[in-house]
């Protein structure tokens, strides 16, 4: 018998089984897929930490969380400075003097104010959709190059459909600083984030492809809590309805080259390409192996922003009105489980960054254990 079942091997459950072991507990993770780190995967690929499902940057303003993870791998010094693709011009992101300068020319942030004020007069009154509201902080220039196209990929809808509330601020930065996270502490694990997790669960058990909720009451009866990080609406069988997600689909290609677009990431802005960026990996770890040594070949993936249906992988909560309230009511059945823990991105139904997953875990083990 363990103490405790954990389903899923991600950043949370990984955590919670680290944590669980450090006070005594005995521990059992189990995992659909056929690897541990859930969605933060690294696969050693021609020497390239290729990020299995999409890219993970790791960054926070959390000195605990800094320090707490910091034990488990040692992390570069990798800042994310994505470029824009509009239509074959280069833009700098996020919006920051470099851009403006490319945009209109000014030279001074007076002048870049001044550009930004002048455009922003457009929207009169209340913004009544993300179209109006990201003109009414940012002008028309920079919407339509550099978030219409981008955005209406990313959701799958017109910008004038989509609520004001997805962008609620823009990141306007009169300085020439193009390091996208305002963050104190930022980096990729050395050696991908894979070894970390592998790190955080030694010495614990973990079988994989195994598929907890259809071997739920067999793997139940082997503890007495579980820790359960899948998604909420299936642990229940979907009985109140289904919570609605965006999925991502990556096309990957190992290219004979050494060096395919110069930057980790670059957003296509225009509405015509189909996909929405290109990561291109070895530039998280600044193009070198292990050992330091220049990679001869490269790895791009292009990201393409999809509906979400059963079966797909499940990435980013559509937080309206609608999936809130079933949630909601899902959070209800939750709270009256008394021997399951609920937590992490889809245990949760929430858009975590990584430092709040760590936070959000190791809140819940400090209630648990100490």
């Amino acid at each position: 018998m363990y103490d405790y079942l954990i389903v899923g091997s991600g950043l949370y459950g990984a955590i919670f089984a680290h944590e669980a072991k450090a006070h005594g507990k005995s521990v059992l993770v189990v995992d659909k897929r056929p690897n541990i780190a859930g969605n933060v995967y690294t696969e050693n690929i021609e020497g390239i930490n290729v990020h299995k499902y999409g890219a993970h940057i790791f960054h926070t303003n959390n000195k605990k969380v800094w320090q707490y993870i910091t034990q488990f791998a040692e992390f570069n010094r990798f800042t994310n400075s994505p470029v824009a693709n509009y239509k074959g011009e280069l833009y700098s992101l996020p919006f920051n003097m470099y851009t403006f300068n490319k945009m209109w020319g000014v030279v001074t942030p007076e002048e870049a104010a001044a550009k930004i004020e002048e455009q922003r007069k457009e929207i009169t009154g209340e913004p009544q959709n993300l179209e109006e509201q990201a003109i009414s902080l940012v002008g028309r220039d920079i919407y339509e190059k550099l978030i219409k196209g981008y955005t209406e990929k990313q959701w799958g809808r017109d910008c004038k459909e989509l609520p004001t509330f997805i962008i609620k601020r823009l990141p306007v930065r009169l300085t020439f600083d193009n390091n996208y996270f305002n963050a104190l502490y930022q980096g990729i694990p050395v050696g991908g984030y894979t070894k970390m997790v592998a790190n955080l669960l030694d010495g614990i058990e973990v079988r994989l492809n195994t598929d907890y909720l259809e071997r739920k009451t067999e793997l139940d009866a082997l503890a007495e809590k579980v820790v359960y990080t899948g998604p909420i609406d299936a642990y229940f069988d979907y009985k109140l309805g289904t919570l609605e997600y965006r999925s991502v689909r990556f096309e990957n290609e190992l290219l004979d080259k050494p060096n395919f677009q110069g930057n980790a990431a670059v957003n296509y802005t225009d509405r015509e390409t189909p996909w929405t960026r290109i990561i291109e990996h070895k530039w998280f770890e600044f193009g070198k192996d292990e050992n330091g040594n220049d990679l001869p070949k490269t790895i791009i993936s292009r990201e393409y922003s999809s509906e979400w249906k059963p079966g797909d992988e499940p990435y980013y909560p559509v937080n309206d009105e609608k999936n809130g309230a079933l949630y909601a009511e899902y959070k209800k059945l939750a709270d009256a489980e008394p021997n399951v823990i609920f937590g992490g991105r889809l245990g949760e139904y929430k858009y975590y960054d990584m430092d709040a997953v760590i936070a959000s875990a190791l809140e819940m083990t400090e209630k648990h254990f100490d």
